[in-house]
């Protein structure tokens, strides 16, 4: 079974995983709502601004990370004969917590201040958004990573 980095090798395929890995964060921004969701959709907003295609550029720099993270969930369904993105939301904490101790490492090393002030506020809560993004990764695992 290929790995989840090696899936998105050929650059037109990595271009659609970005373009729809984008979709899923702009969506996930969106259904934010109350306090939290206000400094969410605030913070995104800064990120948005630091320059045109940065948030694109984020998502294919982080992507190969996230691609590593992901793939023993990943090799681990394929081998029980599950289907991926359901394997993954059953998973959503081990998974958020990959998730996010990639970004914690490169937020500590991040070059532009507003960038790291931004994810310094929002990281206390940022666990439970990312499980809860759970099932639009799980999706976007199964349209670019079905099981065969």
């Amino acid at each position: 079974m290929p790995h989840l980095k090696e899936l998105a090798q050929d650059s037109a395929k990595r271009s659609q995983v970005i373009d729809d890995a984008c979709h899923v964060l702009d969506l996930e921004v969106a259904d934010k709502s109350g306090l939290s969701g206000l400094a969410i959709k605030a913070g995104y907003k800064v990120v948005q601004g630091v320059k045109p295609g940065f948030v694109r550029q984020a998502v294919d720099d982080l992507l190969d990370d996230f691609l590593d993270a992901l793939d023993p969930i990943y090799q681990e369904a394929i081998s029980a004969g599950k289907r991926p993105g359901e394997y993954l939301k059953s998973r959503c904490g081990q998974v958020a917590d990959s998730l996010l101790s990639i970004t914690d490492r490169r937020a500590e090393n991040a070059q532009r201040a507003a960038v790291r002030s931004m994810y310094d506020k929002l990281r206390p809560t940022a666990k439970k958004h990312v499980e809860a993004a759970a099932p639009r990764l799980a999706d976007l695992l199964e349209k670019h990573a079905p099981a065969s």
